[in-house]
C-alpha cells in the first residue's frame, strides 16, 4: 500500500502567542496547541499574529493524504524515520483526521526527494 502525502506550497510559521485572542480564527489553516505553559501556533506566514513571544519561519509541508484509522501504527515514526537517516529535521503536527509533516523549507526538496524514493507518493498543493 503505498502512503500518499500531499505538499503543502505555502511558506509556514511555527510560534508562541500570549492569547488565543491574538490569532485569527477566520483563517482556514491553522493548529493550535494550548498547554498550561503554553500557546503554540502553527500557520502560514502571511497569517502569523503581529504579537507573538517566539517564532521561527521557514517552514513547508506534508499532509497525510486520508482519513488515518486509530488503529494504524507506526505511520509517523516510519515518516520521521526516513527523514532522520537523511539528516532531516520535521515538526510533527496531528489532527483527528490525519498527520502533518513540516521541514525547513531548505530541506523540503530533499524530504520530497528521499520520501518518494523510500516509496510514498508525493502530490503536489496548489490550496491548502
Amino acid at each position: 500500500m503505498s502512503m500518499e502525502l500531499k505538499k503543502l506550497n505555502d511558506p509556514l510559521t511555527v510560534c508562541k502567542v500570549k492569547s488565543v485572542s491574538d490569532i485569527d480564527l477566520t483563517k482556514d489553516f491553522y493548529f493550535i496547541g494550548k498547554t498550561d505553559e503554553e500557546i503554540s501556533l502553527v500557520c502560514p506566514t502571511v497569517d502569523t499574529p503581529a504579537e507573538t513571544t517566539a517564532r521561527d519561519d521557514g517552514w513547508k509541508g506534508f499532509r497525510i493524504q486520508g482519513v488515518l484509522d486509530f488503529s494504524l501504527i507506526g505511520i509517523l515514526s516510519k515518516l520521521s524515520a526516513v527523514l532522520a537517516e537523511n539528516a532531516i529535521g520535521i515538526f510533527a503536527v496531528s489532527t483527528y483526521n490525519t498527520d502533518y509533516i513540516l521541514v525547513k523549507a531548505e530541506n523540503f526538496e530533499k524530504a520530497e526527494a528521499v520520501l518518494s524514493k523510500a516509496g510514498y507518493s508525493v502530490i503536489d498543493d496548489n490550496k491548502q
